[in-house]
């Protein structure tokens, strides 16, 4: 497998953490520490955890339900805890403006307005978001809802739904993580030799059904990942950041930035294991063209090194199933709902020494846009820069209209919070805040490679 290493380790599953009912609200407990973990064992690596050494629990919410959080910050240093595609209060957010000081408690509380999919949490200190993320301060988060539960998808979590966060990382000489910080990282992002899946290297996950529901998270600092199944196998994609799509997809490869989530459903019912795959894109890595070193160390010219994610074994024999032939009622994006255009450049200036949209790099201080609560706008994104990134919007799920102006791969006919825009591609997006007015606390919009968000590629908007 990955480094030349044929042996397995069973996946860690996350624990599922459905909190507890407290005065009409679901309330979690969560203590942000710090911890060990061996990535390479033997040897421990100084870590960061929610309830955990490394990484954190499922978070199990459903839609409609009032939730509350008590954030303990048992750490050194200040944290945040940004609910990545909620829609939310501004002071919920979790953004920058939310920092938690060590020794302080946060207790946000917001109603989950978000359809039912495959959600996170994770850091979002500015300028500390991409070293905090790498430690592990992330978690998953499953948010629920009648119209998922009423279709026959996979759906017993840690049996045949099973969460997939995938993570890199740079392992040094002694066996320990290694977060390097210099110019060709802050231009790049850190992107590692090794790929752990909740924690895990070279995973294994036996299953006992015919089918099982993949929930893939791009968890990685800033590599990009092209998922499929080895031998050419179809995959049904189901979801995607926000939620069921119209239909299934039958699709051989997905491609997830930084951010993004899908949910595919694979069939195992002839009883062959199967290994999910992953192909980091040239397009993705920095300037076009060239040759550079793969993940593996190798010299190669195009697309990258293939690597396994996690290998999949059925250990019984099995009845095929079929999906539903529809899933959610959703209809097209209209975009003459829109009055209000507006334009986001993304740019890197030289040898990515001034990360900024619309010329301007993050400030603390300054708004840069108001946006009137409830209003249909088309914000169109423009890449002028050498190499992709992913756009995320705090606070809200659109619809991804075109890409220079040709229709979107199936991943985006559905909701989205994060987005790829190529080099030199302008992508258009409809969506409107429905709610959550304040004019003083901001939320973000910005690059979700971290070390470019760190690094000023972010703007502030309020809805008022």
């Amino acid at each position: 497998m990955l480094d030349g290493s044929d042996e397995s380790n069973p996946l860690a599953i996350p624990p599922l953490n459905t909190g507890r009912i407290e005065q009409g609200e679901r309330t979690f407990r969560l203590s942000v520490t710090a911890g060990e973990k061996e990535f390479v064992p033997g040897t421990a690596s100084q870590t960061i955890g929610i309830e955990a050494p490394y990484l954190g629990p499922t978070l199990d919410m459903r839609r409609g339900e009032r939730v509350r959080f008590h954030i303990d910050n048992e750490l050194s240093e200040d944290v945040t805890l940004h609910w990545h595609g909620f829609e939310l209060p501004a002071a919920a957010d979790g953004g920058p403006h939310q920092v938690i000081r060590p020794g302080e408690r946060w207790s946000p509380s917001y109603e989950v307005r978000q359809r039912a999919s495959l959600y996170w949490c994770h850091s979002h200190v500015h300028g500390r978001s991409g070293p905090q993320v790498y430690a592990g301060l992330a978690a998953p988060i499953y948010v629920r809802d009648e119209e998922e539960e009423r279709l026959d998808l996979p759906s017993e979590y840690g049996v045949d739904d099973i969460p997939v966060i995938v993570q890199d990382r740079i392992i040094d000489g002694s066996g320990r993580i290694l977060y390097p910080l210099n110019m060709h990282t802050r231009m790049m992002g850190v992107q590692g030799d090794a790929v752990y899946v909740n924690g895990t290297r070279n995973a294994l996950f036996e299953t006992r059904t015919g089918q099982v529901r993949l929930r893939i998270l791009n968890g990685s600092n800033a590599r990009f990942y092209d998922f499929a199944l080895e031998g050419n196998r179809s995959m049904q994609l189901v979801a995607s950041d926000g939620g069921l799509l119209a239909s299934p997809h039958s699709v051989r490869s997905l491609m997830l930035a930084p951010g993004e989530r899908a949910q595919v459903v694979i069939d195992l019912s002839d009883g062959r294991p199967l290994r999910l795959v992953a192909r980091s894109p040239r397009n993705a890595m920095g300037m076009m063209g060239g040759r550079r070193r793969g993940m593996m160390g190798r010299r190669e010219d195009r697309g990258g090194d293939v690597v396994p994610i996690l290998d999949l074994r059925p250990t019984g024999s099995f009845k095929a199933t079929r999906l539903p032939a529809q899933l959610a009622p959703l209809p097209a994006p209209d975009p003459s709902l829109a009055v209000r255009r507006r334009r986001f450049v993304l740019d890197m200036g030289m040898m990515g020494r001034r990360m900024s949209i619309n010329g301007a790099s993050m400030d603390m201080n300054v708004v840069n846009a108001r946006i009137p609560v409830g209003q249909w706008e088309i914000w169109e994104i423009v890449n002028a820069s050498m190499m992709a990134h992913p756009f995320h919007i705090h606070n809200v799920q659109f619809r991804v209209l075109d890409r220079d102006g040709k229709a979107p791969p199936p991943l985006e006919t559905g909701f989205k919070d994060t987005v790829i825009v190529n080099s030199r591609e302008q992508v258009r997006l409809l969506l409107r805040f429905e709610e959550h007015t304040d004019p003083d606390l901001p939320y973000m919009y910005h690059c979700h490679i971290l070390e470019h968000e760190d690094a000023g590629m972010m703007g502030q908007f309020v809805v008022v």
